[in-house]
């Protein structure tokens, strides 16, 4: 890891939802600079300003970088910064050190000053950054998708005896198809025979929704 020089300086930032908090070392490891920045595209240009105002930024270590850091890291590298990933400290340290914003960005400076605790952070551009949010996408809906069904095939066992018979020795879709086929009588919410077959037409619709928008993202 590149020593910083006289005249350059490390920065780290604390990422959160609302704001960063980024602080600032010298060539010699020297605290020289701390301040909040909004998580907005102009609280990027303002930290990338006031990080610039300081000297020569050798690098910038950035907690949390695929999440609450992602378009502040996306930002920093579009405009010619070294960016890297910062890992949380150890407990241990957490514990000595305390728990404050601005010694955690101290922290991450400090990281990113000595290269302990940082990784490259993952490419957020381009197909890749692309394909794993449609992925992301796909998979919450298969796991709600699997959801709907263990929910329907729960509410046909404790069903009465007479719909439990109706719907024996379906196959899945055929199952699914027929529930979606059916009109209950929105009135007959009061009566366990009435309130699970309500309860069967919406989950089987909520499983096609669900099917239909995992098709679409295949």
């Amino acid at each position: 890891m590149q020593r910083p020089k006289q005249g350059q300086v490390v920065v780290g930032v604390d990422t959160h939802k609302e704001i960063h908090v980024a602080a600032a070392v010298d060539w010699q490891g020297t605290l020289v600079g701390e301040e909040c920045f909004p998580t907005t595209r102009q609280g990027y240009r303002q930290l990338e300003s006031w990080a610039r105002s300081l000297g020569e930024v050798l690098r910038v270590g950035v907690e949390c970088s695929g999440s609450y850091g992602s378009g502040l890291t996306r930002h920093l590298a579009k405009n010619g910064f070294a960016v890297l990933e910062v890992t949380f400290p150890d407990k241990t340290v957490r514990r000595k050190r305390g728990k404050d914003d601005f010694i955690d960005a101290e922290m991450a400076a400090e990281a990113a000053f000595t290269g302990a605790r940082t990784v490259t952070p993952k490419s957020r551009d381009g197909m890749v950054e692309a394909l794993r949010m449609l992925q992301k996408t796909r998979s919450t809906a298969v796991a709600a998708r699997r959801v709907a069904l263990q929910m329907i095939r729960a509410d046909i066992i404790s069903a009465p005896e007479e719909l439990r018979d109706q719907l024996r020795g379906m196959t899945r879709m055929q199952l699914i198809r027929h529930l979606v086929a059916t009109r209950p009588d929105a009135t007959d919410f009061r009566t366990p025979l009435g309130a699970a077959k309500i309860a069967l037409k919406r989950l089987a619709k909520r499983y096609v929704d669900l099917d239909d928008e995992v098709s679409e993202l295949d």
